[in-house]
């Protein structure tokens, strides 16, 4: 699978996710990330990742600042993204599963090694949204609330 990752600032979890990314088989797109040597501000790394997943031109994206949340906002902002700020397994596995969400946020502060692996079991191992859920999911992708 072709995963597009940025992060705000060089965290050792986010050197962490991305290694094992690509352990896993993974081809990693970095954006914008001081791993890249381009160090971007959040909403910009968040939104050239969903950018990314929108056109289709990556399967699924990862985002990371200190908290999740700023990154998880800006990468919502972009039409046919839908992000997903993931604590733990159950919140990923739930995002995928009952949302759809194609693009994964993570805080560097909360994730540990531990939980990022579990986290990405899960994200990984949803590989069709729950059909009861079709029609709110179709639903949200069709809101353009935009000003």
């Amino acid at each position: 699978m072709k995963v597009a990752f940025g992060a705000d600032d060089n965290y050792s979890i986010a050197r962490f996710v991305v290694e094992e990314l690509k352990r896993r088989g993974h081809e990693v797109v970095l954006v914008g990330s001081p791993l890249t040597g381009k160090p971007y501000p959040w909403p910009k790394v968040a939104v050239e990742v969903a950018e990314l997943v929108a056109s289709g031109k990556v399967d699924t994206g990862i985002v990371m600042c200190y908290t999740g949340t700023g990154v998880s906002i800006a990468a919502n902002k972009v039409k046919g993204v839908r992000a997903a700020l993931c604590t733990d397994a159950k919140n990923a596995r739930g995002a995928r599963l009952w949302n759809d969400a194609n693009v994964l946020a993570l805080s560097a502060r909360l994730l540990s090694e531990e939980v990022a692996k579990e986290i990405l079991d899960e994200w990984f191992s949803v590989e069709k949204p729950d059909p009861s859920e079709l029609e709110n999911i179709e639903f949200v992708k069709k809101l353009d609330l935009s000003r």
